[in-house]
Parts: structure tokens; C-alpha cells; sequence
């Protein structure tokens, strides 16, 4: 089974979206349309424009990804990509300002169990020697877990102003139950993914989804944004990155060693 971390394909980091309609509702339907300029802002962006939908005040792209009207404006637009091999690692324009400690959080929804999947996120990162580390904190962290319902397991958005995105939201619910070893496993898998975006990592698999999400070919290209390659890295494809768009259900997904190197290129 294969999920996208914004939308669920029948497994793993995101939910297939289910499209509920409703004659009754013609202002909510009208709210949740995604315009034709928000579709040509994405693109230029140079994000997919595939499956987009609305939540709440973002759209959600790739899955998994938030962008704000604030992001579509253009303010993440001049910069480029860091890419790796062929299955290539990206990065966004902004990335946090480091060194940097960086604390995880639960908001008071969540549940309790999702502390020992914080600790297993930061255990992740810090093992990798970083000029970022990561700690979890009882409240007010700098990245927040919160609960959020949707067609993804679980969404987040991309740097700002030096900082990481504040906030990761869960769909735990779709996630199911975290007590043994291998569920934690698994949260973490979608935590630490959904906690590289923040840091400004975007799908190791951008130019072809179709790679770890079946279906057709989607290759949006560089657009403004443009790609650099990491030197020293592979051209073959990579099956194992945790920054794969989609991920089998019940996967435990560590960083390679492609993961390893685009992670200490950047921090």
C-alpha cells in the first residue's frame, strides 16, 4: 500500500481525498474552490497542480505541503532547489538560520503517546551530527503537533524569516493507535518527514511523484525556482528517502545515505 503524505492512495503518510458534495452548500463549495490564478501561482512556484484542495486558510499541494495566499504572493519565489541524483532531495528558497536548537511540542489535543514519537524524531536528526538539534519540550515549542482531520495524514509548510514553520498538523485519526514500537516507528516516519519541510526540504521525488505514488507522470519542471545538484551524489533513482511523497503503511523510514548527505549540505 502506498500513501502520499498529503493524500492517501491506500496507505501511508496521506489519505486519498474524498470529495463530499452538496447542493445545499454552494458557499461552502465556492469557499473551498481552488481559483484558476491560485492554480497559476502554485505552478510558477513551481509546485504541482495536481489534486490541490483548500484547508482552511492553505492550500495543500503534493500532499502534504501548506502554502498561504502570503506564500503564493511570491515571497519564496527568487530562489532555488537543492537537488540530489536523479530521485533528487530539494530544498525551498528559505531555510532555518543555523546553528539552531529547535524545540518539538504536542498541543494540549494531541495524544499523550505522541511524546515518545517527538523523542524519536529529534533522536533521528541529532544522530546526524547537525548544526540543528532537536529537543522535545512540554509546551510552546517552535514546531507544534496539533490535531487536524483532512486527506493527508499529516501537513506542514516551509521556513520563514530564519525560522522553521510552527506547526505540523496530525491526522491521528488516520495515523490509528501509537503504543508499540513499531506504531512510534511509523508516527515518527511521517513526523520527521512532515518536520523536513519545516526545515525546508521538499519531495525527494518532486519531478516524478509517480515514482513512490503509482499513477502518471508528474513532472511540473524547475520552474522559477530552478535546481542544484549536491555534489558527489548518485544519479540513480533512490527508494528510500524520507522525503519520498508517498510511503507504504506501517513503514519505518530512516535517512539514507543520500538523506544524510542533502541534510549535512544544508545544515
Amino acid at each position: 500500500m502506498k500513501v502520499s503524505f498529503l493524500s492517501t492512495k491506500l496507505g501511508a503518510l496521506a489519505l486519498a481525498a474524498t470529495v463530499f458534495a452538496s447542493c445545499s452548500e454552494k458557499t461552502e463549495v465556492a469557499k473551498d474552490r481552488v481559483s484558476p490564478e491560485a492554480v497559476a501561482k502554485i505552478q510558477a512556484l513551481g509546485f504541482s497542480t495536481q489534486n490541490i484542495s483548500r484547508d482552511g486558510d492553505a492550500y495543500i499541494v503534493e500532499g502534504d505541503i501548506r502554502l498561504t495566499d502570503r506564500d503564493l504572493a511570491g515571497a519564496n519565489s527568487n530562489g532555488k532547489l537543492l537537488r540530489v541524483g536523479e530521485a533528487e532531495q530539494y530544498r525551498t528558497t528559505n531555510l532555518v538560520a543555523a546553528p539552531r536548537a529547535i524545540t518539538l511540542s504536542l498541543s494540549s489535543k494531541m495524544p499523550a503517546s505522541y511524546a515518545a514519537v517527538l523523542d524519536e524524531v529529534a533522536a533521528r536528526y541529532n544522530a546526524q551530527g547537525l548544526s540543528l538539534t532537536f529537543s522535545r519540550v512540554a509546551s510552546g515549542g517552535n514546531i507544534v503537533l496539533t490535531t487536524a482531520s483532512g486527506s493527508y495524514l499529516a501537513s506542514a509548510g516551509f521556513p520563514t524569516g530564519g525560522n522553521p514553520y510552527n506547526q505540523v498538523n496530525v491526522n491521528t485519526r488516520a495515523i490509528g493507535t501509537v503504543s508499540t514500537t513499531a506504531q512510534i516507528n511509523y508516527a515518527a516516519t511521517i513526523i520527521a518527514h512532515e518536520v523536513g519541510h519545516c526545515i525546508g526540504f521538499r519531495h525527494t521525488d518532486y519531478m516524478d511523484r509517480s515514482y513512490s505514488c503509482g499513477g502518471s507522470v508528474s513532472n511540473e519542471g524547475a520552474s522559477t525556482v530552478g535546481a542544484i545538484l549536491i555534489p558527489g551524489t548518485p544519479s540513480t533513482q533512490d527508494p528510500n528517502s524520507w522525503m519520498l511523497a508517498c510511503i507504504g503503511s506501517g513503514q519505518n523510514r530512516y535517512f539514507n545515505a543520500n538523506d544524510v548527505t542533502a541534510l549535512n549540505y544544508l545544515y
